[in-house]
Order: C-alpha cells, then sequence, then structure tokens
C-alpha cells in the first residue's frame, strides 16, 4: 500500500502549503491586512487538518497497514481529532459568539492573543495525538529484524564449505 502512504505526503505537503499561505499571505499576491481575519484562520485551521490527516494516513499504511489499531493508537487518534476541534472553536470564537472582539459598526472580527494561545496549543495537542498513534503500535513483522536463534535451524557456515 506505498500509493495510500503517498497520499498521505501529498496531503501532509498541501496542508503545509495551505497553512502557510494562510499565516503569510503576501506570498499569494494578497495584500495582507492589519490582524489575522477570517479567511487566514479557514485557511490555518484546513491547512493543519489536512496536514494532522496527511500524517495520520502516511503513519497508518506505512507501519501498521495489516495490524487493527490498538487502544492507544485509538486514543491518539481521538486526542488528534479532538485537538483539531478545539483549534477550530479558538480560532472560531469570535465568530461563534463566546470570543472577546465582537463586531460592531467600528470594529471587525479577527484573531485575539487568546485565540492564538489557544490555537496553538491545540495544534500542539493534535501533532502529540499523531505521535502516540506513531509510537504505541506494533510494527510488521517484516520491519523488525529477527535475532538468530541458538542453533535451532541456523547454520554454522565455517563448517558448511565443502573442499
Amino acid at each position: 500500500m506505498p500509493r495510500v502512504a503517498q497520499f498521505g505526503i501529498a496531503l501532509g505537503a498541501l496542508g503545509i502549503v495551505l497553512t502557510l499561505m494562510g499565516l503569510f499571505p503576501g506570498v499569494t499576491g494578497m495584500e495582507p491586512t492589519r490582524g489575522i481575519g477570517i479567511t487566514q484562520t479557514s485557511a490555518i485551521l484546513i491547512g493543519f487538518l489536512l496536514l494532522i490527516l496527511g500524517a495520520l494516513i502516511y503513519v497508518k499504511f506505512t507501519f501498521y497497514v495489516y495490524k487493527p489499531a490498538n487502544l492507544a493508537q485509538q486514543i491518539g487518534v481521538r486526542l488528534a481529532l479532538t485537538g483539531l476541534l478545539f483549534a477550530a472553536m479558538s480560532g472560531y470564537a469570535d465568530m461563534l459568539g463566546f470570543g472577546s472582539h465582537e463586531r460592531t459598526a467600528t470594529t471587525d472580527i479577527f484573531l485575539g492573543n487568546l485565540q492564538a494561545i489557544g490555537l496553538i496549543g491545540s495544534f500542539a495537542i493534535a501533532s502529540l495525538g499523531v505521535l502516540v498513534y506513531a509510537i504505541t503500535g506494533e510494527l510488521r513483522a517484516d520491519t523488525i529484524a529477527d535475532p538468530p536463534s541458538d542453533g535451532a535451524g541456523s547454520k554454522d557456515l565455517t563448517n558448511s564449505q565443502e573442499t
């Protein structure tokens, strides 16, 4: 299943590009405005969603292809998705009505300091979930080198030469 793992890499790369476009809109040719608005926040969130999903797909189809996920790996997936949900909640807090910046006639909705802290913390939680998924599973049998046994089935190479 190397094609699926390659799809995970492509999805992660697309996520990185989209996140960078959201963080630095001048790269796309758009004029950067003061603050980070809803469109930039959406681009950052969608990019990081694609990055996390690409990482989960890559790890699954590179290391644990035919293995069912154990409990720790399921917790890692849920932790990653919970981190993404918290990131969306903190990023869209003003739009959803529980943020500290309300839209008035003179001000607009923008990403504040507490929202940025929540966003970065949630991204860290999602990344930790991917890491938990990656390190808690049992590797495939063909990736683990079998040590030679104590003589049951191993040949002595010095005595097997014919002269």
